[in-house]
C-alpha cells in the first residue's frame, strides 16, 4: 500500500509540513454521543501528528546499530541545539510522517555504526516502529520508508573528543 492511498482525515487541521511535522491532529476513533453509549465510545480521539513523530524517533533510536537520525544538516543543526544550555534533543529529527484518519506512513532518515548489517538494522528499525507506533497510537502503520545517509566511523569518534577537549 502506498502513502497516496491514506485517507485524509476531514478533522485533520494540519499546517503545511516543515521539517518533516505538522501541528495538526488525526482522528483515531469516531466517537457517538449518548447516555445510551458505552463509556469508551463517547467522544472522539485525536492525535497530533508530532505524537507520531516521536514515537517512531525514539522506537528507531531503541535499535543497536543506529548511531543518529537525519541529514547531515538537520545532524549538525542538532549538535549545535544539543550543546546550548538549556537545549533539549529533538528526538523527531529524520522523522516524517503522513497520517490520514486511520493510517499512517513513516520516513526514517538514519546514520548506521559501521560494521553492522545495514539490512538487518533496517529490518529491526522498521518492525520496532511499527509495532510501537501500532500500540501506542492505534494507528495503522502502512509504510516505514528507511534511508540510510551515512555510515559512523569508530575514527569519528576521536575526531569529536579532540574538538570538545580544546572546547573546554
Amino acid at each position: 500500500m502506498t502513502t497516496q492511498q491514506l485517507i485524509p482525515s476531514a478533522k485533520n487541521t494540519s499546517a503545511p509540513k516543515q521539517g518533516g511535522t505538522s501541528t495538526g491532529t488525526t482522528d483515531v476513533s469516531l466517537g457517538k454521543a449518548g447516555a445510551d453509549e458505552p463509556a469508551a465510545t463517547r467522544g472522539k480521539t485525536s492525535i497530533a501528528d508530532v505524537v507520531v513523530v516521536k514515537v517512531a524517533g525514539i522506537a528507531a533510536r531503541e535499535i543497536p546499530g543506529v548511531h543518529d537520525m537525519g541529514g547531515g544538516l538537520s545532524r549538525t543543526i542538532g549538535a549545535v541545539r544539543d550543546r546550548v544550555p538549556g537545549g533539549r534533543p529533538n528526538v523527531g529529527r529524520g522523522v516524517k510522517v503522513e497520517v490520514g484518519e486511520r493510517q499512517t506512513a513513516i520516513d526514517l532518515d538514519l546514520v548506521v555504526e559501521y560494521g553492522v548489517s545495514i539490512t538487518d538494522v533496517a529490518a529491526d528499525v522498521r518492525e520496532n516502529v511499527i509495532a510501537a507506533v501500532e500500540r501506542i497510537t492505534g494507528l495503522e502503520v502502512v509504510e516505514v520508508n528507511i534511508a540510510i545517509n551515512d555510515v559512523h566511523l569508530p575514527e569519528d569518534d576521536s575526531h569529536d573528543a579532540a574538538v570538545e577537549s580544546r572546547v573546554e
